[in-house]
């Protein structure tokens, strides 16, 4: 069974961090692992918090200044040491149950496996009006950039190292695009994605502000629509 280092990355995370990376030792129970806490630039104490844990499958990379959650998973998916690559977002939003099943996708041949919030199945608890945006921004990345995949955003994915790798150095986006723009481009490189339906919540904690960020990430649609 290959080796899975799980991301969480964390900003400011000192209230949830050490309830995330808990809940992610149960889920990976059985598994050869390492954790690896990608911890961009928090101002409180997560890095703290991490280093006290003491625990040699518990890895901190710390960085000094904010880098963005993009550059911070692209960095540390670099550092990892396993076969496979998972991350997910340390509010939890997506229920940790999927997450063998998120890592056996890669196992049984995908370079990517995502779950998705709306693929026929997913059970999505959030307010109508996220949700009416999370379908409108999806249709446009499908639309203009000629995906295939339903929900690119969901922080739930999960890679297979070697062929992702390659990815990274095309990646313009440095914060939440992220997810987007690695999707398209392993489709355009004719890599694997197996997406499937999970059971998600909106985490109170979450950083994402979908009308906020809304003006630009429609802006990285484009560019990446003409940028190639």
């Amino acid at each position: 069974m290959a080796k899975v280092s799980l991301i969480i990355p964390a900003y400011n995370e000192e209230k949830t961090i050490a309830h995330a990376i808990a809940r992610t030792k149960a889920a990976l129970a059985g598994l050869d692992y390492e954790i690896i806490i990608a911890e961009d630039g928090s101002r409180d104490k997560t890095a703290e918090i991490v280093r006290g844990l003491a625990d040699p499958r518990v890895l901190l990379l710390h960085s000094n200044g904010r880098l963005g959650r993009g550059k911070s998973l692209s960095n540390a998916i670099k550092f990892a040491n396993g076969e496979i690559v998972a991350f997910f977002d340390s509010d939890l939003a997506t229920d940790m149950s999927y997450l063998k099943r998120l890592i056996k996708g890669v196992e049984d041949g995908a370079s990517i496996s995502t779950g998705s919030r709306l693929k026929a199945g997913a059970q999505v608890e959030d307010i109508n009006t996220r949700k009416l945006a999370r379908k409108a921004y999806n249709f446009l990345v499908r639309l203009i950039l000629g995906s295939k995949v339903l929900d690119h955003q969901c922080g739930f994915k999960a890679f297979r190292k070697k062929d992702v790798l390659p990815l990274l150095q095309k990646i313009k986006a440095g914060h939440w695009f992220w997810d987007t723009e690695i999707l398209v481009l392993a489709q355009r490189q004719g890599l694997k994605v197996d997406e499937f339906p999970v059971k998600w919540k909106h985490g109170n904690s979450s950083k994402v502000n979908i009308f906020a960020d809304a003006a630009g990430m429609f802006l990285q649609i484009i560019r990446m629509r003409f940028s190639g």
